[in-house]
């Protein structure tokens, strides 16, 4: 199989997966506000990681919500995507947004001092 069609295959399922974890009953995973953020599947589209991103709730109980409502989820996937064989699915939180975040906060607070005020500085001692 190409590249490029396990690429589309990729964004194709993020979609799907997007929409589908919004109709997932778990309070875990229905309260906890999750985005996918990518996926990988393997060329003989047997297993896909799913790259998560959770803005509320405890990571522990979010993956556990994720692995019990897998079932649902790939049927769900079954159901809309038109593949040979659906894959099973192996969530992994993905911490590129936090660390994200965390690097702009730390730029933020970066004080940036002018040539001028650094000569005016050696000039009154």
């Amino acid at each position: 199989m190409a590249n490029y069609r396990r690429g589309r295959i990729n964004d194709e399922m993020q979609k799907t997966l997007a929409e589908i974890l919004r109709e997932v009953k778990d309070p875990r995973v229905s309260d906890a506000f999750i985005s996918v953020t990518g996926v990988e599947v393997t060329p003989d589209l047997k297993y896909a990681k799913v790259f998560y991103s959770a803005m509320r709730g405890d990571k522990k109980e979010v993956r556990q919500g994720l692995k019990s409502s897998a079932g649902f989820i790939r049927r769900q996937v079954a159901q809309r995507m038109n593949l040979r064989a659906t894959p099973e699915f192996t969530f992994i939180e993905d911490e590129s947004i936090a660390y994200g975040a965390r690097i702009s906060t730390l730029l933020n607070s970066i004080t940036i001092t002018t040539e001028e005020e650094s000569e005016g500085d050696g000039e009154e001692n």
